[in-house]
């Protein structure tokens, strides 16, 4: 594996030609782009209204590229749906990190709307979709989702992730470990050609589908060698989607993605790194520490990492001059009381008081 310290060395490579074919550069480049956001309801949005469907209607919110899925394409997409009528959210795959495979064509009833709306789309695009009930979950509404009643129309926010023209149809399901292995790498070799050249959401794209195919079932029935395999296929598209989300500057998620990869190789150093380096943007300095100091055990001589703990301390050191500045004026010395000035009228009459007092005694005494 290259070390840390290449990342900050080669600003304009792309891609690690050590044989795990993983990114190793972090450069200054920023394209700006999200995921939707967790809205109570469907996305607002003002894009001309295209009729694909007597109960299909789409407005695009992100223009994609290249060519659209033909029949029996098996597709991978992100999407949200909501119940029309009561606006409830009924499932969300961003949330819960699983995109959901469709073949066009073979879909499942339910989804023959969601299907024509895939249909249509191009890879990266990002659509809202409202579908008819006829082409839905019908007159009964769902027994899987309870939120959605009978004859609900339903609102889709869709991303095509990308798709695979298989010209059969053959879903994961169908292919050996080797295929599927296999097709999950070209994915990601697909992803480090399109980050050479900068296309960072494009990359991230494939390497969201050649994870697709590396899913926590399919990982869940691997064991030794093939197991290793998936993982040696898995793990660099998720660091590598860190390092796109890095440059992106999407932290929370570079954090997601190293994680896990941590979850399975606790002490691979370059998802240290780069769950270090994000959480020091966002201000997270102690478990910035943490993931840097845990690095720098296991890849010692790397400059990078020691680069790293030292702008830490260099910042903690400039925040505590700074507090220690504005405490100083809050709780620093009293200072000495000024003395009071005199006023010498008062004096001058407090001593012929006393002369008057002095002078009337011995009076007295003369007399006794």
């Amino acid at each position: 594996m290259a070390g840390v310290e290449e990342e900050q060395q080669l600003q304009n490579s792309s891609v690690d030609q050590g044989g795990t074919d993983e990114i190793i550069t972090e450069g200054a480049s920023v394209v700006h782009g999200e995921l939707p956001q967790d809205d109570a309801g469907p996305p607002k949005v003002d894009s001309e209204v295209e009729v694909l469907h007597e109960k299909v209607t789409k407005q695009i919110i992100k223009e994609g590229h290249g060519q659209k899925p033909s029949k029996y394409a098996t597709c991978f997409v992100h999407y949200r749906a909501w119940a029309e009528s009561t606006q409830h959210k009924f499932e969300d795959t961003w949330r819960e990190q699983q995109p959901l495979e469709l073949v066009i064509g073979k879909e499942k009833k339910e989804m023959t709307g969601l299907a024509i709306g895939v249909n249509s789309m191009k890879s990266g695009e990002r659509a809202l979709f409202h579908v008819g009930w006829e082409l839905a979950y019908g007159k009964e509404g769902s027994f899987s989702f309870p939120n959605v009643p009978p004859t609900a129309d339903v609102l889709y926010e869709v991303e095509l992730i990308g798709f695979d023209e298989t010209g059969e149809g053959k879903t994961r399901g169908d292919m050996t470990v080797e295929e599927r292995i296999g097709t999950a790498d070209r994915r990601k070799m697909d992803g480090n050609a399109l980050f050479k050249e900068e296309k960072l959401e494009e990359a991230m794209q494939q390497y969201e589908m050649a994870i697709a195919y590396m899913g926590d079932d399919f990982m869940f029935q691997l064991f030794g060698k093939f197991r290793d395999m998936a993982l040696a296929v898995k793990n660099p598209c998720h660091l590598n989607m860190a390092a796109c989300l890095l440059k992106l500057q999407r932290y929370d998620e570079a954090i997601a993605q190293c994680s896990i990869v941590l979850a399975e190789e606790e002490n691979n150093v370059k998802a240290l790194f780069r769950r270090g380096k994000a959480r020091s943007i966002l201000g997270q300095t102690d478990a910035a520490r943490e993931d840097f100091l845990k690095a720098r055990k296991l890849a010692p001589q790397d400059k990078a990492i020691t680069r790293e703990l030292n702008l830490i301390a260099e910042h903690e050191k400039a925040v505590y001059k700074k507090q220690k500045e504005l405490y100083k004026g809050l709780f620093g010395p009293r200072p000495e009381p000024k003395p009071k000035s005199r006023n010498w009228l008062i004096v001058i009459w407090q001593w012929l008081l006393s002369l008057f007092h002095m002078l009337f005694r011995r009076k007295t005494r003369k007399d006794d």
